[in-house]
């Protein structure tokens, strides 16, 4: 008897916690703002675009700020960045007279030269006014070896979802009847010149919960779409699938992969039409094929036959004795506690692997010689962020950038052995002779060293007057690292401004264990870290809580969201861009539903319990004392759902709290497509910092 009634107590327990959150759902005031183009929530972004605006524009600092913010976005002087396909570089260029911008390419010879001469293949501009639509480029992917032929992806305003239409590179037109992918979250694969798998909105029961293509087709050319081949089908909660071609010198690999959630995938081959599903950790990342070399990075310890490949390790095994039964992997690079492997690439002969160690870029290359790795640090410069740029499959060519906050931009060319050349360079866009950088540390709540770099005027008074930026984000396993700014440098170190970048958790800066450290119910550690951050900034008087602001976007939303509810009194200045704020419903949002292996789903009642501790927009009270905060966020972001921003401002200013707020029609998930546009948000956001910090 008591055993049945304590079944029936959990039961009703758990029905009152599940009739609790449901009705918090649906007394919320604001729900009437999730109308993306509702004709209500679109007057209410109008009139609090106006009121910011006019407040902003109005200060001083502000056209000073745009116009050369807009020269920078505009100059001829920034480098086109490389793409090398077949026997031609390809580059996206946008400038004062291409606003939307040229798709264009020209030999390697010619690139290399001071100001090289280019092939325009498609102008967006043009485009946009022929067709009658706002497209937006999104890249395109070409037919190997010889890329004549392109698939190119268009959006509107810079939605995730996107078409992609056959092109010819060498008539520079859009190919007649040729293959045509409807608008998506998809793309498109080539296997040959006739064929192509496809991933795709195929209908009712075509897309996973998240929004994302679960089918994958083979499609001829010829046929309709609605006749393809159907490859390979994910489950509707899987976040994504598909089948994609792998190309190489040596043969052609055909691969398909089931995305179960943004951290676990099963990955299979297709061999003589056979699934073959690889035998590696869900958690794994597939890292294709290198001279036949099998390549994965592990993101857990694995442990096969009787060795344990760590955490964090590339490995590596011949696939022909894969397939036949062989599972003896060779260590290619095994990070230690301190390192991480950022990314890496390969020529034809050459694996390049870019690394950290202790937050410092390092970059490598690898050649396989009778079954063994030889590893040699490339001789590039030190001191700054090393980022691998384009390669080349069919010769040891590659391109690599070299850049930190005071160094500008540069771009370094290898070829075939050859000694490296600095291709292009930025200029100097500010003057950084009076600025400094430094990298301090120090310990978060739980005692975990977390490191920062301080970008500040040489000989700057530690008596906390500092108007100082503290920028962070925690997710994703992104690693933040010194990167150039034109715009931020003029905007705001030229001007006497200090910067702060933090390395906090969820990050990728020491591998894959400080991301995992702060995912679910470990989320608050991201926070925390990012507060002793703030705390120790103000404890060493570089600043002080009047001069204090943060910024962060898309997940780095969350985190200022997050850290400013909690602790306002550390701040002045908050800047909320393209946020999720709204934890309760953030995964019944356009593609939320993906998330929750990173936050935790607030449908069980269990993870609603941590998530609604640091939620933004539950944390709210009409009694503290908030900065003004700044949001911002784009009509046409189909990532994170422009209902996050308005609402928390709604709810902010009905509790009685001032805001600043600013929603581009257009942009995505960036927040803007032209110069134009980008220059004037990081306008707003500069004049809004300046106001508040000085």
């Amino acid at each position: 008897m008591r055993s049945r009634f304590i079944i029936l107590l959990s039961i009703l327990t758990l029905l009152l916690s599940v009739n609790e959150a449901w009705s918090e759902e649906y007394t919320d005031a604001y729900l009437w703002l999730e109308e993306i183009e509702g004709e209500k929530a679109l007057s209410w972004v109008e009139d609090k675009n106006k009121a910011s605006l006019a407040v902003l524009r109005a200060q001083p600092m502000f056209e000073g700020i745009y116009q050369k913010a807009l020269e920078i976005l505009n100059s001829d002087e920034r480098i086109a960045y490389p793409k090398i396909r077949g026997k031609y570089i390809y580059n996206f260029w946008k400038d004062e007279n291409n606003e939307r911008g040229i798709w264009r390419r020209t030999t390697l010879k010619e690139y290399l030269r001071p100001s090289p001469k280019w092939e325009i293949l498609l102008d967006i501009d043009k485009l946009c006014q022929d067709e009658g639509e706002q497209w937006v480029y999104k890249g395109a992917v070409g037919l190997y070896p010889d890329y004549t032929l392109f698939m190119v992806y268009l959006s509107r305003g810079f939605w995730d979802t996107q078409i992609a239409r056959e092109f010819d590179a060498n008539s520079k037109e859009f190919v007649k009847d040729g293959f045509f992918m409807p608008e998506s979250r998809g793309w498109v694969s080539w296997k040959d010149r006739d064929t192509v798998y496809v991933h795709t909105d195929f209908g009712e029961g075509s897309l996973t919960e998240s929004g994302w293509a679960r089918i994958a087709k083979r499609w001829k050319r010829g046929t309709p779409l609605s006749q393809a081949q159907i490859i390979f089908e994910g489950e509707k909660r899987d976040v994504s699938a598909g089948c994609y071609v792998i190309n190489t010198p040596e043969r052609q690999y055909e691969v398909i992969y089931r995305w179960i959630t943004l951290y676990t995938r099963h990955v299979y081959v297709i061999e003589d039409g056979r699934h073959i599903k690889l035998d590696i950790p869900e958690d794994a990342d597939f890292g294709g094929f290198f001279k036949n070399q099998m390549l994965v990075r592990l993101k857990s310890d694995w442990t096969k036959g009787p060795r344990t490949y760590r955490q964090g390790s590339l490995i590596s095994i011949d696939y022909d004795k894969y397939l036949q039964g062989d599972r003896t992997f060779t260590v290619i690079v095994e990070p230690n506690e301190r390192s991480n492997i950022i990314s890496f690439s390969n020529t034809r002969n050459i694996l390049l692997v870019a690394m950290l160690n202790n937050v410092k870029s390092e970059l490598y290359k690898f050649q396989l010689k009778d079954g063994s790795w030889y590893k040699e640090r490339i001789n590039a410069p030190q001191f700054g962020t090393l980022t691998l740029g384009s390669t080349d499959e069919q010769s040891d060519k590659y391109f690599f950038y070299y850049t930190g906050f005071l160094i500008p931009t540069s771009l370094y060319y290898v070829s075939d052995g050859e000694d490296m050349q600095r291709a292009k360079s930025l200029p100097d866009f500010f003057d950084g002779s009076h600025l400094e950088v430094s990298q301090l540390e120090t310990f978060s709540k739980d005692g975990t060293r977390i490191p920062y770099f301080l970008v500040q005027p040489k000989g700057a008074q530690r008596d906390g007057s500092n108007p100082t930026l503290l920028y962070g984000y925690g997710d994703n396993e992104d690693s933040l690292l010194p990167r150039y700014s034109g715009v931020r440098g003029t905007a705001w170190l030229e001007r006497g401004g200090t910067f702060v970048l933090a390395n906090i958790r969820g990050g990728g800066e020491f591998g894959p264990k400080w991301h995992q450290a702060a995912l679910k119910e470990n989320r608050q550690r991201a926070f925390d870290d990012f507060i002793a951050v703030a705390e120790d900034l103000i404890k060493r008087k570089i600043t002080s809580p009047r001069h204090l602001g943060i910024i962060g976007a898309s997940s780095g939303g969350l985190l200022v969201g997050a850290v400013f509810t909690q602790r306002p009194e550390l701040f002045n200045a908050v800047v909320c861009i393209v946020p999720i704020l709204d934890m309760r419903r953030y995964n019944k949002l356009l593609p939320g539903a993906a998330w929750t292996d990173v936050f935790g789903n607030p449908d069980i009642p269990e993870e609603w319990a941590y998530l609604k501790k640091y939620s933004p927009y539950h944390n709210l009270s009409p009694d503290k004392e908030y900065p003004q905060v700044f949001f911002s966020t784009c009509t046409r972001d189909d990532r994170v759902h422009p209902g996050h921003a308005r609402k928390m401002v709604a709810k902010m200013e009905d509790m009685g709290h001032k805001v600043y707020f600013y929603e581009s029609m257009e942009g995505g998930h960036a927040g803007a497509v032209t110069n134009k546009q980008r220059a004037l948000i990081e306008t707003l956001i500069y004049t809004y910092l300046w106001m508040q910090l000085k």
